[in-house]
Parts: C-alpha cells; sequence; structure tokens
C-alpha cells in the first residue's frame, strides 16, 4: 500500500484527477524500478493497482493498493521468483514514491495543471508551493508490504468483494434515521480498536460523496505484464516457464462466487416490500475514455 502525507492529500482533494494521476503514476513507477534494478529482481514484475480515497470514518485518505505477483519476468526468457515472505525492500520504494511523487506534483504546479481555493489559495504561488514540497521532502511516506494472498480463490474474493466497493460496506451500517447514521469503524491509532461512530445524515452523505471519482476515471489499473496491451502474450510465456496451464474454473472458485454477499436492489431490506417503477428518468452518458497507457 502506498499512501501519502496529509498536506499532499489536501491537495489530492481540490485536483482530484490531476493528482490522482499523479498518484498512480508515481506508484507504477517506483514498484517497476525498483524491481528492474539488479541488486532486487533484475525483471519486469505485473500487478494492479487500485485506488482508495476513504479512511475508516470516511475522511480523505487517498493511497493505494497494489496486487503483485511475487516474482518478475527476466529478458521474457526466465521467471525470477521471489524470496520467500520478501518483495521489496519498503523503505527503498518510500523514498523513491516520496521523490518522483513530488518531481511529478511540481511539474504540475508549473504547468497550470493544479488549482487551489480557500486555505490552500496562497499555495498558486510558486514559492509558497516549493516551501510546501521541501516540508514534504522531510516527511515519511508510507509504504507498507503484506504478506501473499493464501491461494488464488482467496485473490478471488477479494477483488470480487473488496476493490469494487466505495467508502463503506452495508455490513458496517448499524443503524439510520431522521436524525443520524451510526457505522462501525476502527480506531488505527488506538490499537485497531472497534468503535461506532454516528453522524448527522447529511454529514454522513457529504463524506460518502467525497470518494466518487470525477467521470471516467479508472480506479483499477493494471501494468507491466499485466497491462491490457501485452497481458495475453506475457502470460503465456510465464506459464511456458512455469510449466503450468490456462487455469479453468473450479467448483472451489464457485462456492467462494456464490459466498459473496448478494442484494437484490428491487427488495426493501428493511420490509421486504418489493420496487414498483413509477417514472423513468432520461439516461445522460458522458463520452466514455479510453483506459490509460499503463504498458
Amino acid at each position: 500500500m502506498f499512501t501519502m502525507p496529509a498536506e499532499a492529500a489536501e491537495i489530492a482533494f481540490h485536483n482530484k484527477v490531476a493528482v490522482y494521476a499523479i498518484l498512480f503514476d508515481a506508484v507504477a513507477a517506483t514498484l517497476k524500478t525498483i524491481a528492474a534494478d539488479p541488486r532486487h529482481l533484475g525483471g519486469e514484475i505485473g500487478f494492479l493497482a487500485i485506488l482508495h480515497t476513504w479512511g475508516q470514518a470516511l475522511t480523505h485518505h487517498p493511497h493505494i493498493h497494489c496486487l503483485v505477483p511475487g516474482g518478475a519476468l527476466v529478458d521474457s526468457e526466465r521467471w525470477l521468483a521471489c524470496r520467500p515472505r520478501f518483495f521489496l525492500p519498503v523503505h527503498v520504494l518510500s523514498r523513491l514514491f516520496r521523490r518522483l511523487f513530488l518531481e511529478r506534483l511540481q511539474a504540475a504546479h508549473l504547468a497550470g495543471k493544479l488549482r487551489f481555493s480557500g486555505t490552500l489559495a496562497g499555495l498558486d504561488d510558486a514559492e509558497a508551493f516549493a516551501g510546501l514540497v521541501r516540508q514534504l521532502r522531510r516527511k515519511d511516506w508510507i509504504v507498507f508490504a503484506k504478506p501473499p494472498f493464501g491461494s488464488p480463490e482467496h485473490v478471488l474474493a477479494y477483488l470480487g468483494r473488496y476493490t469494487h466497493r466505495v467508502a463503506i460496506a452495508n455490513s458496517r451500517l448499524v443503524s439510520a434515521n431522521d436524525t443520524d447514521v451510526t457505522f462501525r469503524w476502527r480506531d488505527y491509532r488506538r490499537g485497531n480498536a472497534p468503535r461506532l461512530m454516528s453522524l448527522d445524515p447529511h454529514e454522513f452523505i457529504r463524506r460518502f460523496l467525497i470518494h466518487c471519482l470525477p467521470d471516467g476515471f479508472h480506479r483499477i489499473r493494471h501494468y507491466g505484464f499485466l497491462a491490457n496491451g501485452c497481458r495475453r502474450a506475457r502470460l503465456a510465456i510465464i506459464r511456458q516457464l512455469l510449466v503450468a496451464t490456462q487455469p479453468a474454473p473450479t467448483a472451489a472458485t464457485g462456492e467462494i462466487t456464490r459466498s459473496l454477499p448478494r442484494f437484490d436492489p428491487t427488495v426493501c431490506p428493511c420490509c421486504g416490500g418489493i420496487l414498483r417503477i413509477t417514472a423513468t428518468l432520461p439516461h445522460w452518458r458522458a463520452r466514455p475514455r479510453p483506459p490509460p497507457d499503463t504498458s
């Protein structure tokens, strides 16, 4: 997981398209650069990058989760597995990520791609912005690595349940009425302690809408040998090197899929009443954007 300090997150809040794109680019360049270094893996890795913009209390906390296969393709002719329970050094990733992000952020400011208002209005000034960048360079930027998933089925369950959820799962909601919405959250600063939070309905909706991405922005992106432009050819080479075959659907996969929570939008979860459509609004559709080139 790659995250940014609060000062950078505040800039992102006012410039979502520009800064979220910078975040993706910096994360991808960091992973690919360190993995390609012969002192580490010395090859091409592949990974999925997933943007999350929320913390447990639904506040603005942009960060990127990455799912990375444990190895690299070297010169398209050899598969090099990483060491057990170790992929890449997080302190090296953190420093390079900080540098690449701030370089791109400064370039965006110089090109006039960032807009500031309110308490950030002074950052339009080049000297003030440069001062903030110097401050951010002195901070530690958090990169966190977790052990791998237990099996392909666990990966499927993660992708199906976690990556397509926005801000909060239904299971965390405790109650809702005209005066407040109560939900469960975990306080990471106090040992991950479970707590309840109650918000005014308007504040709850405001926090939730913070995490609705700009129209056409891709929240999940593929890089390296998993990039859309080369994935099929690269995976064929890797399977050949690993003497692996194209995976087929299994009973276990089906069981996990069936176990995922289902929601019928035509049935009220409280009273069981059936939805009745009384009118249909005309559908407005924005011009679709092509996915970003991540190869």
